[in-house]
């Protein structure tokens, strides 16, 4: 059989599978999940076996300790993956929810109803731990997943996804409802994103390089986000130690994900007192500076930051610092530079906040806090398949809501159309 033949056999199968999940009831699909957390625990010796063949591959190819450490199924991420199950599983259901009715002057009685968007095709890298969540989401949400990692991680996906269509199947419901692709072969990934009669929407979840790939190649919808290049401006007036803080965790904490800072915008008012002492602290961490000419007089230990540096995502311990004279031009500055996804304000004026929200363009505005809180979980969604940074369908990290859409429903007692 043929990779394409393989691909388009999988998503005929998800497609049936969607329309028994898309009705299944909310306790069959919760006992599941419960199911799967539960098998997850059980397994994990056999799981970190088959995980060390991924890390071995790894090491022989010269992978480096981040990637390795993503790609490590330990005690520890397996038992968050089956506490995610869980959570997931207390969450309220969204399918069948009414978000609206009203009357008609006929009588007609029209109102929305939230469904599953059907078949996902889901292609990610190096996490196995994503195999779980993703599906897990899915099935909450009733939809269907065609599942799609990186080669790096194929022994530990396997595997996950036997356990996934077992737990599916010991609870009556279709284990091709969550299905991973089985092979390594880059041409699955492109028979994929030919599927537009059989799946509804591409998610994919890695580096841009990734994603510039299926966004250019796939005919089906796609969400997604290409990078996190997240600010923190630091308002006049502003309380300069929390600045501090709220600057070294989103910048420090985990500097590889496309929540963490990537550049500080000062206001010049407030960049002789906190400059000095944000820079002691970030560089305590290990953090590079790249900062304006203005920074650079403020900072000894800085370096120049060049028009390349605004726009990256360094994903390392790097930081852009500028001196700005106004919100306006941190606004301004942003709208620029910034890739829509986390963006934060530092100030003690309310209205100032409210005028940030209102003018920064992004998935997550945040007042005084960290931009690492744009995750799901951190966010009350239980857990998220990804960021979308478009505004279609859903704008921030997409949870059970954001996997469904709403169709129209009408009752009537006999109206027809004059």
């Amino acid at each position: 059989m043929s990779v394409e033949q393989l691909v388009a056999d999988l998503c005929q199968e998800a497609r049936q599978a969607a329309r028994a999940l898309a009705v299944a009831p909310s306790g069959v699909k919760d006992q599941a999940l419960l199911t799967l957390a539960d098998a997850l625990e059980a397994n994990a010796p056999a799981i970190q076996e088959v995980n060390a063949k991924d890390l071995a591959a790894g090491r022989e190819e010269g992978m480096s300790a981040a990637f390795l450490d993503r790609l490590t199924l330990s005690d520890k991420v397996i038992a968050s993956m089956a506490q995610g199950l869980r959570e997931v599983a207390s969450l309220p259901d969204p399918v069948g929810e009414v978000t609206g009715m009203w009357r008609r002057p006929n009588g007609l009685l029209v109102g929305r109803q939230r469904i599953p968007l059907g078949v996902i095709g889901f292609i990610y890298e190096s996490r196995p731990n994503v195999t779980v969540d993703a599906a897990g989401l899915c099935l909450k949400s009733g939809n269907a997943v065609v599942l799609k990692g990186g080669k790096e991680a194929i022994n530990s996906n396997l595997a996950l996804a036997e356990l996934i269509s077992q737990a599916l199947e010991a609870n009556g419901l279709p284990g091709a409802a969550a299905r991973l692709i089985p092979t390594t072969d880059r041409a699955a990934t492109m028979a994929l994103l030919k599927q537009d009669g059989l799946v509804d929407v591409i998610i994919p979840r890695g580096g841009e390089g990734l994603i510039r790939f299926v966004a250019e190649n796939s005919s089906i919808p796609v969400l997604k986000h290409y990078k996190g290049v997240c600010h923190l401006y630091v308002d006049q007036g502003a309380d300069l130690d929390m600045a501090v803080e709220i600057a070294v965790n989103a910048k420090c904490q985990r500097p590889g994900v496309c929540n963490a800072l990537e550049t500080m915008l000062v206001h010049a008012d407030e960049a002789e007192s906190f400059l000095p002492r944000a820079a002691e602290a970030l560089m305590a961490q290990g953090t590079e500076l790249r900062g304006c000419q203005r920074t650079l007089e403020l900072v000894g230990a800085a370096v120049p930051a060049t028009e390349e540096d605004w726009p990256t995502e360094y994903e390392d311990l790097i930081l852009s610092v500028m001196v700005v004279d106004s919100m306006d031009q941190a606004m301004d500055h942003i709208a620029r530079y910034g890739s829509q996804h986390t963006e934060a304000i530092v100030t003690r004026d309310y209205e100032r906040g409210r005028r940030f929200i209102n003018g920064v363009d992004s998935s997550l505005v945040l007042v005084n806090a960290s931009t690492r809180f744009n995750d799901g979980s951190e966010l009350g969604l239980g857990a998220e398949i990804g960021i979308n940074t478009g505004k279609l369908h859903a704008f921030g990290p997409m949870g059970l809501t954001e996997l469904t859409t709403t169709k129209f429903i009408a009752y009537g007692d006999g109206q027809v159309r004059r």
